[in-house]
């Protein structure tokens, strides 16, 4: 037996992981990846195999893990991914100390059950949940991928795993974004064929209380379009005689903000309505003079829409607000202006996607020259990727300001492609065989589901399910190529087949994320044990 295999060992694994507070961008994001390194190269088999566990630094000195455990010459590989950073905690209040205490924690809200919303009161009354940040989201999932490979080790499987472990899933998955080229390098290295990539993110419910069981095939695609409002700046006094773009993004607020039209079906999933997740002015000092700019980012998710359909829906919210901006200007001009009084200023507000902006830079300035003007702004870059893909449109407004007013879409990372091996014959095979298994030996109904709600990694590895290319999402996106790159060339190299199969918890990023420990670690490492022991006999 070895020392990740029961219940209770993986319940004190999973608290060892929690107990690093490995917050996006934190240090302990490092810390757990030293630790993770830490107790694998005491396992026997890197003792003897100790350059096939590496750590790969990013760009800004993180790090992300990989782990393969091959089996004599066999060439066959399935990816285990995972992720080991986690969001942050100030919403768990006074218990904030304790929210990387999973044991303790519990202990201390069987106290104060009465602080609990009524479902995770019931869940902890029944004395298998364990509460705390990263319990469920994922490192629930990385303690059983770290339980397979303790398997693999010991030669249980016929065939390779590879374990990789990444930080900053949770901000703009720039651990999965590097670990891409160290997968294609180790697969070109040690002559592996990657015959599918399993991922452990945990069980999403559908709706409050929802008692299903799930297994996904795909993961959801999440875009980040942005709309830049370039109005025309005025005195306060004088507010006809410009166009203050905070009304042109209340305006582009009503058209975008849980609109219908964005929600995509597929079968029985459909996607959320549009989320504002940014929106203010670009006035950053106080003055009587009305803010130029302002900007607004939604949350748009999709799964088999083209990058052309949602980009044709955004730019029809745009126009509906601009009637709606222009009417409400003359409309109200039309009760300050008494008389022979007219404004000298009628707004006529043009609208442009990212792309065709920089063209019209181009037209007046030169194509040097904007160039020069971008890469200056890129030489002294401060800001994080939201505020800096702004101020690249920015830049870019201001050199058209003389055909101002105007409204830009553009893209912002992070990016998530929709991916889906709903239709592969073998994942489809590999499904069932989970699925009645969880059901002969435990009496569980899993249920497959083509997308993983929750957003995941496995959309830098698994097929792309919607027809348009990717690069007519990244022609938008200011940020591709001037300090972020999203490597399209690698990505399709890489394309697998992709399951997520994962452990049972509620509520994450939220300060009741909890775990149910019976199915998470008594069940489901039994299942994908037999589901990668058929996989490699296939």
């Amino acid at each position: 037996m070895g020392q990740w295999q029961t219940k209770d060992q993986l319940t004190d694994l999973l608290c060892s992981l929690v107990e690093y507070p490995s917050i996006t961008g934190s240090n302990a994001e490092i810390a757990i990846m030293e630790y993770l390194y830490y107790i694998l190269e005491d396992c026997n088999y890197y003792k003897k195999h100790p350059e096939h566990l590496n750590l790969y630094p990013l760009e800004d000195g993180r790090q992300l893990l990989t782990a393969l455990v091959k089996k004599d010459s066999k060439k066959d590989t399935i990816v285990l991914i995972a992720h080991a950073d986690v969001v942050g905690v100030e919403d768990y209040g006074s218990y904030e100390n304790l929210a990387f205490y999973p044991k303790e924690l519990t202990q201390e809200l069987h106290k104060n059950i009465d602080d609990l919303p009524r479902g995770a009161a019931k869940d902890l009354l029944t004395g298998n949940w364990l509460f705390g940040r990263g319990t469920m989201d994922m490192k629930a999932g990385l303690a059983i991928h770290l339980s397979l490979l303790e398997k693999a080790m010991e030669g249980q499987f016929d065939g390779n795993l590879l374990l990789v472990a990444v930080p900053d899933e949770e901000v703009n998955s720039e651990g999965m974004l590097a670990a891409l080229p160290a997968i294609a390098d180790i697969k070109s290295k040690h002559k592996l064929t990657y015959k599918a990539a399993f991922n452990g993110e945990p069980m999403f419910s559908k709706y409050p209380g929802d008692p299903a069981y799930y297994l996904y095939t795909g993961s959801i695609g999440k875009t980040l379009p942005g709309f830049l409002c370039y109005g025309k700046e005025t005195h306060a006094g004088e507010p006809f005689s410009g166009l203050n773009a905070n009304l042109m993004v209340s305006y582009l607020a009503q058209e975008m903000e849980l609109n219908e039209a964005f929600i995509e079906q597929v079968n029985d999933e459909r996607t959320p309505p549009p989320s504002s997740l940014m929106q203010r002015d670009l006035k950053f000092e106080y003055s009587v003079q009305t803010p130029q700019a302002a900007v607004a980012m939604y949350n748009v998710l999709y799964m088999k829409q083209t990058i052309d359909e949602l980009n044709e829906k955004l730019l029809n919210a745009a126009q509906r607000a601009r009637a709606k901006i222009i009417n409400h200007y003359h409309h109200q001009a039309s009760f300050y202006l008494k008389g022979t009084q007219t404004s000298t200023y009628s707004p006529d507000i043009r609208i442009f996607t990212y792309e065709q902006l920089y063209k019209e830079a181009v037209k007046r300035y030169g194509e040097k020259e904007v160039a020069r003007r971008q890469n200056r702004l890129i030489y002294q870059r401060d800001q994080g990727d939201r505020d800096f893909s702004t101020t690249l449109v920015q830049s870019l407004a201001s050199l058209c300001k003389d055909i101002s007013p105007m409204i830009v879409l553009f893209y912002s990372p992070p990016f998530y492609p929709a991916v889906s091996s709903h239709h592969d014959p073998m994942i489809q095979e590999i499904a069932k065989v989970a699925m009645d298994y969880a059901k002969q030996q435990y009496n569980v109904d899993l249920e497959e589901v083509e997308y993983f709600p929750g957003l995941s990694d496995l959309s830098f590895i698994g097929p792309v399910s919607a027809k348009s290319p990717i690069d007519d999402l990244l022609k938008q996106m200011p940020l591709q190529g001037n300090g972020f790159e999203l490597p399209t060339k690698v990505m399709e190299t890489l394309a697998m087949p992709i399951i997520n199969i994962g452990p049972v918890g509620r509520d994450p990023h939220q300060w009741t994320e909890r775990l149910e420990l019976n199915y998470s670690f008594e069940h489901l490492p039994k299942i994908l044990t037999k589901t990668i022991d058929y996989f490699f006999d296939m």
